[in-house]
């Protein structure tokens, strides 16, 4: 966004909001005379929806009318009835995000009226909420604009048809931290508040935010004392607006009501007589996240209560196949539609839901209902997915098509766990689907937004908070390790790594922080906070630590940060740091070799005890060069073959098995250790679920990674260089007779074409102008350049 020059009115509003208004890096807006808005009454710090509405005069449509919008906790914001845009995207107070919109395609000559609805669910917000009071702003860019900017010559009125249903135990106890659910009171509704000269809601004059400032009216002068009470510092949203595009809601699957499976519904009207309690269950077949609109008729008194759904559970609660539907029915979140007898209401709520299955349950009253139709808008980042894999194997290409699904539909205004029962953007989590960002689409906005919420999440005692945006704090020191890890990946796959260097110093604190908790033999003592390295299964446990408190596996974690701040300190940083890393590193191997080596298992043991052998010590051991180079092989091998009985990795885990595999030079096992990926076909999963066995979530991105995996340990696509400057390619087949990979290069699109024969391997290779790469096989090496080169290799 140009910034122009200020008239005398802004060089004031600058001096006055600087506070408010953050310099950041990323053009941040030094002008604000708009002030946050809000009711004059209303508790701001409670569950509430308001509605605020502004009429504009214009002779003539512009060609740009570009506004700044931001609200606390969440807006959506419309012209003339007209969708504009949602937001503003998650974060915390210091980091404020505004999102920017050009009005002019929504205007027309002569009056024109903005509008916005600005929720606040306060103490049942979602964890990923972060918020001090119920506010909007709207601010002009420039003096063309500025009759947009929120004063006191907007309306606001308090929306009393709809309030929160909390966030409901599911009955199996399962930790859930999404938004909660919404109950629409038809008969309470505003239903035409955005129509000029409503009465029906009680419209007052908008007023300042900040009620705490004596005289602080909206569109009076600022304060200084006004300015310093604020609690928003703005900066721009990086990010583009979610999707917001039509899809199935579902077909029907089962009904109660006779005649209702062949009425046409969703798509056409469905009829319920008076006195009737029946359901309807819709089954889309595949995971979405979306907001579904109902639209009703009539139905005075009756109560309709939507269920959204990942799977369906039986009489114990316990889910099966997810394509079995008899005698199993939907829990967990869900809305409520109170109809009003009113027609063609629609019920759309604020925030996107996410189903497979819908469970719409209906009692009518002493009038029938009508539900007229049930449509639905996805919402994700607007990813574009660019890579392909191809490789004729159904099952490897399902595994691909669910992977990409998966972690898409975990990606939103910031990447989620789970955007079912969590919606957390967690950095172990977060880690894997970066990499999956950068192979599958070659964005990486979403990644930056990730790091740096990470760093701005920074405690007083150096760790990172392990997931972030979060309102409340929760601390895995391993994944402050990982977002170490998160870095140095960045710093290999994309050519910007300024970000890099911008957080060496948030690094090296996270590192200060465990060396306080290394022992001189070498191990690292168990830290305080939740040190959570996996899902295992419930009768066993890791980390473990032996009577002095060490832990091979934590110290093991750490060793792989400290290899990844070493690299990123020699080629950004300070290079003695780097070699005081190595140093550490070093020593460390040593250590755990010496302590955790058990010569008769020829494995590594969780702890100096040597009594519990996990995977993921030796998955971790072969990745940082504890175990000899000569039993990596034989100690990976067993891993996959399932030879040994050690404590299993999750799918979770074994991005960090896939990790090893390549480091060992054990690629070609790689598609052997999809076994576990491969069982979850015939089970119906249009996702991928959080771990094995009976999977609280069914959509968990970090047992995406084969969607990675795929591109780069089969396909071989690698980076060669830092900032990718170069490519590496080294395809791992296994037994595929035929493959081709695209692959989204930074400048542009590398197509691998494999074709096995019974004299080696006929690749053809076409890479963008100005890259040049290898061909690496069977430990040859053959030069690629721009354009399409064409070998046969033995």
């Amino acid at each position: 966004m140009p910034i122009r020059k200020p008239s005398l009115r802004r060089l004031i509003a600058i001096a006055l909001f600087a506070a408010a208004a953050f310099v950041h890096a990323e053009e941040p807006r030094g002008e604000w005379s708009a002030i946050w808005i809000s009711h004059p009454t209303a508790p701001l710090r409670e569950p509430i929806v308001l509605h605020f509405r502004k009429s504009i005069e214009l002779t003539a449509v512009p060609q740009h009318f570009i506004v700044h919008v931001s609200g606390d906790r969440r807006f959506l914001f419309y012209v003339n009835r007209q969708r504009i845009g949602a937001g503003p995207a998650a974060s915390d107070l210091p980091h404020w995000r505004y999102e920017t919109f050009d009005l002019a395609p929504a205007l027309h000559e002569g009056t024109n009226l903005l509008t916005a609805t600005v929720w606040n669910s306060g103490i049942y917000s979602a964890i990923a909420q972060m918020s001090d009071r119920t506010a909007f702003l709207v601010q002009g860019d420039t003096e063309q604009e500025t009759a947009a900017d929120t004063n006191a010559s907007w309306s606001v009125a308090e929306e009393p048809g709809i309030s929160v249903v909390p966030r409901a135990n599911d009955g199996r106890g399962d930790y859930m931290a999404a938004s909660p659910g919404e109950k629409l009171d038809a008969a309470k509704y505003g239903w035409n508040w955005q129509e000029p000269g409503d009465t029906s809601l009680h419209w007052l004059q908008a007023r300042t935010a900040m009620r705490e400032d004596d005289g602080a009216h909206a569109g009076e002068a600022a304060s200084e004392h006004d300015v310093a009470n604020i609690p928003w510092r703005l900066m721009p949203d990086p990010l583009p607006q979610m999707t917001h595009k039509e899809e199935s809601p579902g077909a029907i699957v089962r009904a109660g009501l006779a005649g209702s499976a062949g009425s046409g519904f969703p798509a056409k009207a469905l009829s319920i007589p008076p006195h009737t309690t029946t359901e309807v269950m819709l089954d889309r077949k595949t995971l979405t996240t979306a907001y579904p609109e109902l639209t009703f008729s009539g139905g005075r008194g009756s109560r309709v209560v939507l269920t959204y759904a990942e799977a369906l559970y039986d009489a114990q609660l316990k889910k099966g196949n997810r394509d079995d539907i008899a005698g199993r029915h939907a829990i967990g979140f869900h809305d409520i539609v109170l109809p009003d007898g009113g027609e063609q209401h629609t019920f759309e709520p604020l925030w996107w839901r996410t189903w497979r299955y819908m469970q719409i349950d209906i009692t009518t009253g002493d009038e029938g209902l009508t539900l007229e139709s049930l449509r639905a808008n996805e919402s994700t980042y607007p990813f574009e997915q660019r890579a392909q894999f191809d490789s004729g194997d159904a099952a490897l290409q399902k595994i691909w098509e669910i992977g990409w699904r998966t972690a898409r539909l975990d990606a939103h205004e910031t990447y989620m766990d789970t955007p079912y029962y969590e919606q957390l953007q967690y950095i172990g989590d977060t880690r894997i689907q970066a990499l999956i960002s950068y192979a599958v689409t070659g964005d990486d906005r979403l990644a930056r937004q990730a790091i740096e919420a990470f760093a701005n999440s920074h405690i007083p005692e150096g760790l990172t908070q392990s997931r972030y945006p979060s309102s409340l704090e929760q601390i895995i020191p391993p994944f402050s390790l990982y977002w170490i890890g998160m870095l140095d990946d960045l710093y290999w796959y994309r050519p910007d790594a300024q970000i890099v260097k911008e957080n060496l110093q948030g690094t090296r604190d996270v590192l200060a922080w465990f060396f306080g908790y290394l022992d001189t033999d070498g191990l690292l003592r168990e830290p305080p906070y939740w040190n959570f390295v996996d899902w295992v299964p419930e009768d066993q446990k890791i980390p473990t630590v032996d009577a002095h408190g060490e832990s091979c596996v934590l110290s093991l974690e750490m060793m792989g940060a400290l290899k990844d701040a070493s690299e990123l300190e020699h080629a950004l940083g300070n290079p003695s740091i780097g070699t005081s890393y190595e140093s550490s590193l070093k020593q460390m191997r040593e250590g755990v070799y010496q302590r955790c080596w058990s010569p008769e298992r020829k494995l590594l043991a969780d702890t100096p005890e040597r009594t519990l052998f996990s995977e993921h010590a030796n998955i971790l051991g072969v990745l940082y060069d504890v175990i000899p180079k000569a039993e990596q092989q034989e100690v990976l091998q067993r891993i996959v073959n399932g030879r040994e009985h050690l404590m299993p990795a999750s799918y979770y885990f074994r991005f960090y098995l896939a990790r090893a595999l390549e480091h060992a030079g054990q690629g070609n096992l790689y598609l052997a250790s999809l076994g576990p990926w491969r069982a979850l076909l015939p089970m119906g999963f249009s996702t991928w679920p959080e771990m094995p066995g009976d999977s609280r979530s069914d959509s968990h991105a970090w047992s995406a990674h084969p969607t990675y995996d795929l591109l780069t340990i089969v396909g071989g696509i690698h980076p060669g260089s830092p900032g990718f400057r170069t490519v590496r390619i080294a395809p791992e087949l296994s037994d595929l007779k035929r493959l081709t990979v695209r692959y989204p290069h930074p400048v542009g699109e590398i197509v691998a074409q494999y074709e096995v024969t019974a004299r080696g391997l006929h690749a053809e290779i076409t890479l963008p102008a100005g890259l040049q790469g290898t061909l690496e096989w069977h430990g040859q090496s053959h030069p690629l350049g721009a354009g399409k080169t064409t070998l046969d290799v033995q």
